[in-house]
């Protein structure tokens, strides 16, 4: 059976909540599936310090003590996440906002590959799409598979008219996300993407060593030499793409040495 969990950025259990209540009903349509809520009220999670040892060191190295890693044991115990949160002055809640922020360091070292990702964002008039995108965003940098979320209309009173679109709209969220979530293959990563990693990795290699917990991380995934994050086969085309992008890492490293030692002359 497969294992889904909502991870939601609202203090209330009102438009958000019943919205991914619909997608749950939706999804099980389909399916059994278990089906877990987090209310990211409900854990202790304090606010990032900026102190990088995260970055630098490792996350275990992090002073502070909260429930950081019980989340990221739930997302790693789970086959398929969702991310729900009201629009909170054009951007997610607070809640959600300091999850990204505490997790930052999966950005340097990707980790939930052949995971679904998808969103849903409640809102009152405008600005749900950006907040989509952004979402679609960080999961991409998780390493997640990406389903297009969707945004809903939540503005009270709420007409019949705009309630059925609603459900509608969840519908069709709930129905790209189940096909993500039964694929049995990693996709082909896009050009952007595949762009990330092979300038990332080319000048992590350039510039790094095994002093960083990054370029050790790389090292012992061996993607230093890998096509992608993980197995796959490229068409000619990326083949290509990718050895270009290897070759721009490699230039932008050399032009970032040159800036650094320019400006040691000059101190």
């Amino acid at each position: 059976m497969k294992k889904v969990t909502a991870f939601i950025g609202s203090a209330r259990k009102q438009a958000t909540y019943e919205a991914v209540r619909e997608f749950e009903k939706n999804l099980k349509s389909y399916t059994e599936i278990d089906f877990e809520y987090v209310f990211l009220k409900d854990y202790s999670l304090e606010y990032c310090r900026g102190c990088k040892l995260c970055f630098d060191k490792g996350e275990e190295y992090c002073p502070i003590r909260d429930d950081r890693d019980l989340l990221i044991e739930k997302i790693a115990d789970s086959n398929g996440v969702i991310f729900a949160t009201p629009n909170y002055s054009f951007h997610v809640s607070a809640s959600m906002k300091n999850l990204f922020d505490r997790l930052a360091f999966i950005f340097h070292r990707p980790r939930f590959f052949g995971k679904t990702f998808t969103s849903i964002v409640t809102q009152g008039i405008f600005g749900g799409g950006s907040i989509v995108k952004y979402l679609s965003n960080m999961g991409e940098n998780f390493g997640f598979r990406i389903v297009k979320g969707c945004t809903l209309k939540t503005l009270e009173p709420i007409t019949e008219a705009v309630q059925k679109k609603n459900m509608l709209e969840i519908k069709k969220a709930a129905a790209r996300f189940y096909d993500e979530l039964m694929r049995t293959t990693l996709p082909s990563p896009s050009f952007f993407r595949l762009m990330m990693f092979r300038m990332s990795r080319t000048s992590m290699r350039s510039m790094l060593n095994n002093t960083y917990l990054d370029y050790r991380y790389y090292e012992e995934k061996g993607w230093f030499d890998s096509t992608y994050y993980y197995d796959i086969s490229l068409d000619p085309i990326k083949s290509l793409a990718g050895r270009i992008f290897d070759c721009m890492g490699k230039l932008m490293s050399r032009q970032n040495c040159q800036d650094s030692a320019q400006r040691e002359e000059e101190k």
